[in-house]
This record gives structure tokens, C-alpha cells and sequence, in this order.
């Protein structure tokens, strides 16, 4: 970095200046010192590192920092809590230049902004690897927060939004080049890029879900597949899913062929759509998915029933059953 840490602390700082609603003392200090509110406290933290979540030169620095901020909200918003104050610890190479740091928090100061989240405080240092880590605080109403062990036999499961973008966004990334300018030139291939640099977390969208009676509820950050059978494993219940009813990207339907790759694949095993997982009393469905089209523009898909026995079951278009593979993205297993 051509700046010293004070200096880049200072510059850092002056992006970052202004006094958002319940912050006492911000960045520049040992510590940020902020008023608690009513709620309770619900805590995250979330770390992304070059070669395993991204890498350098295929994601700006202002799209990472976006990314970084926004992967801790959805933690907190599928919680049904809302997000309130980030720390970011940034660990980073001496071939990292200042201008890209700064435009690093520039892309944080955004997603920030776009959840009424204040980012006040955090640490820099030296490492071989870019390492980005961000905290998170949200706040939700006591006894209100929604876990994953609350779903129950006869619930409904649904998902938000299209799954499997993401997932079409990182094969785009590592695809040949005359793939990578096929694709960039059409719709599908831009919003696929999108889909896996800009998400977006449901804030708004898990208040409704919890509003509407919700049991349980999480984001799908490692695929739809696995991230259910964690929430059937915390409720000690199984799940049936009518895998035609998974809602696939459209984007990713349209560039499936170009990318050599099946879309409903994806969009039950491919991880960071951020989308909410949840479960729903079987007379919630309709008025939830009303009130996230008319509030949001937002689908909300019933793709099964949660089952009193265990394990994850696959129904076809036919009717035909069998074994669902709880495959997704898992940090520490085989590259």
C-alpha cells in the first residue's frame, strides 16, 4: 500500500464520516462506543478471502466491499432482526493500493447506507492473502427472533426470490474466454455477474416471512439442498420438496446451454443467493407471497411440506420420489 496505516485510517475515516442515529463515538477512536437499543442484540460475523470466496482481478473493490457488507445483513435479516452496526477487520498484501482500499469501503459505505447499517470501526494489517472480515449487530424485538429449529410436520417450505444465479455466475467467471464475451454481450450473462457480486439481502422481506407466522428461517448462502437438511437437522424434522417448484434463475435458464450446465442442478445445490429459507404454516403462504410482490416485487415459491421423519425427499414433476442429495458449497470439504 503507498499510504501508512494512520493515513489510510484518516482517509478511511473522512469516507466514513457522519453520525448515523445511535452512535456515540465512531471510527477513529480504540473503540466505537453506540446506545443500545430495546431489542435483543443478534451478532454475526462473516469473512471473505481471496482464492476461496473471490478473486482480485474478477470483482472491483467496490462490489466486494458491497458483497462483504451485505452477506453479514442477510445473516441478521434471516433472523427477522434488523442490522445496525459493522466492524470490518481488513487484512491485506502489500501489492493492495490505497486507491483500491478506499474504493473498497466506498462499496461498503453503499450497502451500508442501502440498510441503515453504520460501520464504525474495524482494523487493517498486512498479509499474504486479501482477507476482508465484517461484523455485524442487528437488533430484533425480544423473543421474536426466528431460528432454524422451529419448523414443524405439516409446514410449508419456501424460498424467495430465483436460486441458482449465483451459483451461474461463478462457472461464468471461470469459463473460457470466448464463453465469458459470448455471455457479457447478452442480458442473462450480465445479470449472472450481478447475481454473484451484488446480492442482496432480504431485510424487509424476512419481517413479512416473520410477520406471516414463519417457524423457522435462514438465508441460502451454501445451496438450497444443504442449507435445508441443516434447518430440517435443527428441527429434528425431514422435508418432501417438489423439486419442479424450485424457483431457477431466469438468467441462468437462459445461458445454461452457452455455460455447459444444468439449471435446476444449480439451483438446488449452488451456494450465495442470499435468498430466505423458511417454513410456514400452510395458510400463511398466500398472504405472504401477496404482501412480498406487493411490498417488494418479490416471488416467494412453495417448493414442499416439512415431514415428521427425517432426511430430504425429492418429488418429480411424475410424482416420483427419491433421495435428495444435501450437496452444496462446504468450506472444509474436497476442492
Amino acid at each position: 500500500m503507498d499510504l501508512s496505516e494512520d493515513r489510510l485510517i484518516q482517509t478511511i475515516s473522512r469516507l466514513l464520516s457522519g453520525r448515523e442515529p445511535g452512535v456515540v463515538v465512531g471510527i477513529g477512536d480504540d473503540a466505537a462506543v453506540v446506545e443500545p437499543g430495546s431489542g435483543s442484540l443478534v451478532l454475526t460475523t462473516d469473512l471473505l478471502a481471496e482464492g476461496v470466496h473471490f478473486e482480485r482481478g474478477a470483482i472491483s473493490a467496490r462490489d466486494l466491499g458491497a458483497k462483504a457488507i451485505t452477506v453479514n445483513v442477510s445473516d441478521v435479516a434471516a433472523m427477522a432482526a434488523s442490522p445496525r452496526y459493522a466492524l470490518v477487520a481488513l487484512a491485506a498484501p502489500a501489492d493492495v493500493e490505497a486507491a483500491w482500499v478506499v474504493e473498497l469501503f466506498g462499496g461498503m459505505r453503499e450497502a451500508s447506507a442501502e440498510y441503515g447499517l453504520a460501520l464504525v470501526g474495524g482494523d487493517t494489517n498486512r498479509a499474504d492473502l486479501l482477507v476482508l472480515s465484517v461484523a455485524v449487530v442487528g437488533e430484533v424485538a425480544p423473543g421474536r427472533a426466528l431460528v432454524r429449529s422451529g419448523a414443524r410436520p405439516g409446514d410449508r417450505i419456501v424460498v424467495t426470490g430465483e436460486l441458482g444465479g449465483a451459483a451461474g455466475g461463478l462457472v461464468l467467471s471461470r469459463a473460457e474466454p470466448d464463453v465469458t464475451s459470448v455471455a457479457l454481450s447478452a442480458p442473462w450473462g450480465r445479470a449472472l455477474v450481478e447475481a454473484l457480486e451484488r446480492p442482496v439481502a432480504r431485510v424487509g422481506e424476512a419481517q413479512v416471512l416473520a410477520r406471516s407466522g414463519a417457524t423457522a428461517m435462514m438465508d441460502l448462502s451454501d445451496g438450497f439442498a444443504k442449507d435445508l437438511s441443516r434447518l430440517c437437522e435443527a428441527s429434528g424434522v425431514g422435508a418432501r420438496v417438489h423439486v419442479e417448484a424450485v424457483p431457477v434463475s431466469g438468467a441462468l435458464a437462459d445461458g445454461a446451454a452457452a455455460l455447459g450446465v444444468d439449471a435446476r442442478t444449480l439451483a438446488l445445490s449452488g451456494g450465495e443467493d442470499y435468498e430466505l429459507l423458511a417454513t410456514l404454516p400452510a395458510g400463511s403462504v398466500g398472504d405472504a407471497a401477496a404482501r412480498l410482490s406487493e411490498d417488494f416485487g418479490v416471488g416467494l415459491s412453495d417448493v414442499g411440506e416439512i415431514t415428521e421423519e427425517p432426511g430430504l425427499v425429492s418429488v418429480d414433476a411424475e410424482g416420483r420420489a427419491s433421495e435428495l442429495e444435501p450437496l452444496g458449497w462446504d468450506h472444509f470439504g474436497p476442492g
